[in-house]
């Protein structure tokens, strides 16, 4: 039911939110924080205004979305934008209920003194719980060619299904991640533990790994912080605030995971046992990295395979988990997906569930695989893992032939680089596709050694990850950049 109110009271709702009409300046609590790196992706899409479509930002919740959008309209008002052609309009503020985009369009335009024919940049905040919003958002980009639409919304699974559905050739999706380990360090300050480059694409001379290091304990300093991004980093209130920390439970928990599972899929699929979808979750969480199976689950369990097929494609979809489907040692994908392992997307919610890991812990293994397989959310690789009778490789990239062009190993220590008996899977997966350089993650250990005509590049999982979160977003921006 929507209740009545006033057209004063909407205005003066709207002109709330948008402080700078009058100050030029976004509020100093957005201004003081610092921007993701994956704003230098986000904001030419923004900016792109040849192209008629609506930029739909999505991701999990607390991951930046709404501070990102406070970041572009200061950017757009330093880069010359006048204050008033920017509105900005959360859509769950209670007295927008029940307004369509349209008429809060048309609200704007008669506060501001701007019209269809105005060019301005209209940012719709946590979009998806109003009724049909892709039908309505694809209406406006038709509508009103001199605007520029950015909307927003949390539960990630509802975007994506409805810009896929309805947003053909109208919308360009945008997925922000949870951190990763790169950003963490940089939201942090804590960049200064490298005597690296600061700009550009990061990586580290072998030969001499010393040089990477502003002081000869950085790589023991970068191993605690990435425990602690492991443990808390991927959410920025909760790496940046001692508060959060202190109750990441309760944090996590309550507004990250708790209001995806108990609310946004239930309302937006129809899930009536939210129970069931919980217990699910909880499973994964705490196996993840680990090899699973339907039938395994569902045996578990008691639910059926095909309420659990179901309930992993709406948990991927919102971002919490993800999938990652194994080949055989001869690279080839099974025709039926019996097997396949589930990461969760960021290692701090195994944290918020189940409490802090220390690095001698017996399930850190499996978080570093679940910190390393996080940093390539952004990736456009085809990332498998390959199991066979007796043997298995934790992390294999196709070509676009499909053809195996890269394999891994993640370890969480030093033990390989002295005993080669458990690089044997390797060896034999690397020979099998005249691979004649393979990745091995250690705790500590740098440098490269060559076995039997196979070189392998040893590298620490926190250096790993580092560069991996860098040169993905540096890869991205590269590729907008370049015409």
């Amino acid at each position: 039911m929507r209740i009545p109110f006033s057209k004063e009271q909407i205005t003066d709702r709207i002109k709330f939110d948008n402080p700078w009409w009058d100050s030029g300046t976004i509020e100093t609590y957005y201004a003081n924080m610092k921007e993701r790196e994956y704003f230098r992706m986000f904001f030419p899409l923004v900016q792109q205004n040849n192209l008629k479509r609506a930029v739909v930002l999505m991701g999990p919740r607390r991951v930046g979305k709404t501070v990102m959008l406070f970041h572009t309209i200061q950017k757009l008002i330093d880069n010359g934008i006048p204050p008033s052609s920017i509105c900005y309009l959360s859509v769950e503020t209670p007295i927008y209920n029940g307004i369509s985009l349209d008429e809060l369009l048309q609200y704007y335009f008669d506060i501001s003194g701007n019209n269809r024919a105005s060019k301005v940049y209209i940012f719709f905040d946590e979009i998806q719980y109003l009724k049909d919003w892709e039908i309505h958002l694809k209406s406006l980009v038709d509508s009103y060619h001199t605007s520029k639409f950015v909307v927003s919304g949390s539960a990630a699974a509802a975007l994506k299904l409805k810009s896929n559905e309805s947003g053909a050739g109208r919308f360009t999706d945008f997925i922000l991640p949870p951190l990763t380990f790169h950003e963490y360090i940089y939201l942090r300050g804590l960049d200064g533990v490298f005597s690296g480059p600061k700009t550009g694409y990061f990586t580290i001379d072998l030969s001499s790994p010393q040089d990477a290091f502003s002081d000869e304990n950085g790589l023991a300093q970068l191993n605690e912080y990435f425990i602690d991004y492991i443990n808390y980093g991927g959410y920025p209130e909760v790496s940046l605030s001692n508060d959060a920390r202190s109750e990441m439970g309760r944090y996590m928990r309550n507004d990250i995971i708790d209001k995806v599972l108990l609310r946004d899929l239930p309302q937006l699929y129809g899930i009536d046992d939210t129970q069931e979808l919980n217990s699910l979750f909880t499973y994964i969480a705490y196996n993840s990295g680990g090899e699973m199976s339907l039938e395994g689950i569902s045996q578990t369990s008691g639910v059926s395979k095909n309420t659990i097929k179901k309930y992993i494609e709406y948990l991927e979809a919102a971002f919490l988990i993800r999938v990652v489907h194994r080949i055989d040692q001869s690279g080839k994908k099974f025709k039926r997906a019996n097997f396949f392992k589930i990461y969760l997307t960021n290692p701090s919610m195994h944290c918020a569930l189940f409490g802090a890991v220390k690095a001698d812990a017996s399930f850190m293994g499996n978080l570093v695989e679940t910190a390393i397989y996080s940093q390539w959310q952004h990736a456009d690789a085809d990332l498998y893992y390959a199991r066979w009778d007796k043997g298995e490789v934790d992390m294999v990239m196709l070509n676009e032939l499909l053809v195996p062009s890269w394999a891994a190993e993640i370890k969480w220590s030093n033990k390989c680089v002295t005993d080669h008996s458990e690089l044997k899977n390797l060896w034999t997966f690397c020979q099998t596709h005249k691979l004649s350089e393979s990745l091995i993650t250690t705790y500590d250990y740098m440098g490269h050694k060559e076995i039997t005509n196979i070189k392998y590049k040893y590298i620490p999982c926190s250096i790993y990850c580092y560069m991996v979160g860098r040169n993905v977003i540096y890869t991205k921006v590269e590729s907008q950049e370049t015409p």
